[in-house]
């Protein structure tokens, strides 16, 4: 397959901004109460309302780590093509 340089960029800007968005949703969702079973930031068991954005936020950093990576492939292999003689 030929990705262009156009949809190769769009597809590192996907990664950064994957990788700019959920470890501060994570922050967010750190420091809910509802993660928490005491109810306090910190204290107690994690709750399943923890655990199902951990995985989402997880799941999402490896799609969109993946995303870029082919991004910047696609790139290295379009400017290759533009060199060759």
């Amino acid at each position: 397959m030929v990705l262009s340089r156009g949809w190769a960029l769009f597809l590192v800007g996907v990664g950064v901004w994957t990788w700019v968005i959920w470890p501060r949703f994570g922050v967010a969702i750190w420091n809910d109460p509802r993660s928490w079973a005491s109810g306090t930031v910190g204290e107690g068991t994690p709750t399943g309302f923890l655990w199902v954005h951990a995985l989402l936020i997880a799941a999402s950093l490896a799609i969109g780590t993946t995303v870029g990576v082919l991004g910047i492939r696609g790139w290295l292999a379009a400017r290759r093509r533009t060199d060759r003689p």
